[in-house]
């Protein structure tokens, strides 16, 4: 045991682990091996109110067991629970052969270990007596956070293994997100800059020695993280971006240039501001991977914002679609900002109930909705109005938003078109594309004729003469292809080519609960049929009914409702499937849904 002040002490382990005494209770920052539990009494210390932990990586957390059979609550880094709470099912997927994702995820713990709560970002929290505030910084993984706290009179904080000393970190090797990337390089080095403007006495690390002069010890080691992305062709205009993250599209309309996908800032003269979308800020790109743990939101850009354009708060984000990269950050500007979220209603049940759905980039947490918008009915907001227009395409739950800033027209469009010149069809199948659907929306852009339409990837397009006939005439062209290269004379099922879904698509139920499902049967014929469905279970699973006949009209569909029970025995994701026959054709096992069974199913801490 080190002692660093009256209420700080550090003891040496796998990593560095720090005790904070408030008289006999104490909260831990990491944990090691789980040595430090037989030295607590040395230093009066009686019980542990918590363990907080900064990062995932074995070596800081690799007794933690030890914890959990002594009764020590553990708390672990929001976007880093999976890899504690569920690093079974991280073990079983993460793959090994062919393997380009070299990101440090297999340091994580062998086996799992409960977790009583998540540290999110910007929150702060109280544990015997002591308030630590969670400061997002990665750089030496995805999810890594510093604990800032006033003890003993001094601003402290717990950086984990961001810096491990003057102009030096603990492993390189771990800042490499994709194969060949050094994405933890300009992540390093913005965390920092984040931490050089708290004004801190100490900075408290994983392993190396408390630094007593953080601005130097952080300065020096910028310098260097400089020099190797400039080594490396990377990176270059990270600080211009960290200073100037916002470009003027209008004086009252903003882009943020750093963030994935490109969320815009329409700002009142009152000095609020309304967001739509709002993905992930300042992104340095794309680490492997897509677990929780590979994604992860910050609020990084928000006070150059609010310093540099006079913002007092943000007031509400309304997002394009449902995509992660529109929506990731929504929840934490609802939770620090208290930003409200106006959402379309095409797409709220989406963001509130996204295990309910089978499609491509889902967030992995509900995203509340304050206000359902209605299409084609404008809404006001400070000066402005702005309406809501169904944009189906890049995926069907989409909408583009119109307005007028400055005299100018402006529709924000999501991903519906790419390339640098807005006509690239964006079409994903599995988004729900529709043949027509390009068709419909070169109508819309017609109809509305903005000036300027902004999107989620690329620049401002100033809207040139004869580009919504061009849209036009290669949505026809793309409908065209489609008609005929598929065989919708025999059985149209549309772009997708499947005739049923279930859902919810995910469902965690204890052993022997009962749930339900429906399922959604597509008539592909140009006459009134009916669909048979038959269930298709597990072994000693049971439903009611086993299967059902439902009559569809012409090109129509029908919902139909099953009630499932499943066997005693747990499983991760047993599959259903229903087995779809119409108008006599056998079309066979087109939908499935996933099925988690646990002795005591429940929510795990969020």
């Amino acid at each position: 045991m080190i002692r660093l002040s009256d209420k700080l002490y550090l003891y040496r382990d796998t990593c560095q682990v720090y005790i904070v005494k408030n008289g006999a209770q104490a909260v831990l920052i990491d944990f090691g091996s789980g040595d430090v539990l037989d030295r607590l009494a040395d230093i009066g210390i009686a019980r542990v109110g918590a363990i907080l932990m900064t990062h995932h990586h074995r070596d800081q957390g690799q007794g933690l067991g030890r914890a959990v059979e002594a009764g020590i609550p553990v708390w672990v880094p929001h976007s880093e629970q999976d890899l504690f709470a569920a690093v079974d099912a991280h073990w079983q997927a993460r793959e090994i052969y062919n393997n380009y994702n070299v990101r440090q995820d297999r340091f994580s713990l062998l086996e799992p270990v409960p977790v009583a709560g998540t540290l999110k970002d910007y929150g702060t929290q109280v544990f015997a007596g002591i308030a630590f505030t969670v400061l997002p910084t990665p750089g030496h993984t995805i999810g890594s956070i510093t604990l800032l706290a006033q003890l003993d009179g001094r601003r402290l904080a717990f950086t984990g293994d961001l810096i491990y000393g003057p102009g030096k970190v603990w492993s390189l090797a771990a800042t490499q997100w994709s194969y060949n990337g050094g994405e933890g390089l300009a992540y390093t080095a913005v965390s920092l800059l984040e931490l050089q403007e708290r004004g801190l006495d100490c900075l408290l690390p994983s392993h190396g020695e408390p630094m007593e002069a953080p601005a130097e010890a952080i300065g020096s080691l910028i310098g260097r993280l400089r020099e190797l992305m400039e080594l490396r062709g990377q990176y270059r205009q990270l600080l211009p971006m960290q200073e100037r993250p916002f470009e003027e599209i209008t004086p009252r309309l903003l882009r943020n240039r750093t963030s994935m996908a490109n969320h815009y800032v329409l700002r009142s003269e009152s000095g609020k501001a309304l967001f739509f979308d709002f993905g992930y800020d300042f992104m340095m790109g794309l680490p492997s991977g897509c677990d929780r743990a590979s994604r992860r939101p910050w609020l990084y850009t928000l006070q150059t914002l609010k310093r540099q354009y006079g913002i007092d708060r943000v007031e509400g984000v309304v997002p394009t679609h449902y995509h992660d990269d529109h929506v990731a950050g929504i929840n934490l500007l609802r939770d620090i900002e208290g930003a409200q979220v106006w959402a379309a209603d095409s797409f709220a049940d989406i963001l509130r109930r996204p295990e309910q759905y089978d499609l491509p980039c889902l967030w992995y947490d509900p995203i509340p909705v304050d206000r359902e918008l209605p299409a084609g009915v404008p809404v006001r907001w400070e000066e402005f109005e702005f309406t809501l227009h169904p944009l189906p395409g890049h995926t069907l739950y989409a909408v583009a938003v119109s307005l007028e800033a400055d005299g100018k027209r402006i529709l924000i469009s999501g991903d519906q078109y790419h390339g640098d010149e807005g006509l690239l069809e964006n079409y994903v199948y599995p988004n729900r594309f529709r043949i027509d659907d390009f068709v419909e929306s070169a109508a819309l852009y017609e109809s509305l004729q903005p000036e300027i339409i902004v999107t989620g990837h690329w620049a401002p397009l100033h809207v040139k003469p004869g580009h919504f006939a061009e849209l036009a005439a290669r949505g026809g062209t793309l409908a065209r292809l489609h008609r005929d290269l598929l065989p919708l004379e025999d059985a149209d099922f549309g772009a997708e080519g499947f005739g049923v879904r279930l859902s919810p698509y995910q469902v965690n139920v204890a052993a022997g609960q009962a749930f339900a499902v429906e399922a959604e049967a597509v008539n592909p014929f140009a006459h009134d049929a009916a669909a048979e469905l038959r269930l298709v279970l597990p072994p000693g699973w049971r439903a009611e009914p086993a299967s059902a006949s439902a009559p569809l009209p012409a090109r129509g569909a029908r919902r139909v409702r099953f009630v499932i029970t499943p066997a005693d025995a747990p499983a991760r994701r047993s599959r259903i499937a229903i087995d779809l026959s119409v108008d006599g054709g056998r079309f066979g096992q087109q939908a499935e849904a996933l099925v988690t069974v646990e002795h005591n199913a429940g929510p795990r801490p969020d």
